[in-house]
């Protein structure tokens, strides 16, 4: 299953247990973010080599998740969410 239906399925089941609107919230603003990221090539090649730096452990990985952050903040505020 693509993991985009995967999270679907698991949001709407989280909040049909918890009559609760807030799985789906969290689920739209998540693929919100990841488009508004995805839409842009060099940002999401970016986000990718941040991503990298922190898994590598070789470096400190303060500066990258403050940038990491950041990009997150830029598409969550293009994407509405």
């Amino acid at each position: 299953m693509p993991p985009f239906v995967r999270d679907l399925v698991a949001a709407t089941t989280s909040a049909e247990r918890a009559q609760a609107l807030t799985p789906l919230r969290t689920f739209v603003h998540a693929v919100g973010v990841f488009v508004a990221i995805q839409r842009y090539p060099l940002r999401s090649a970016r986000l990718r080599h941040l991503e990298d730096v922190v898994s590598g452990g070789v470096v400190d990985p303060a500066d990258a998740i403050t940038e990491m952050r950041k990009i997150h903040a830029e598409a969550a505020t293009e994407a509405g969410v």
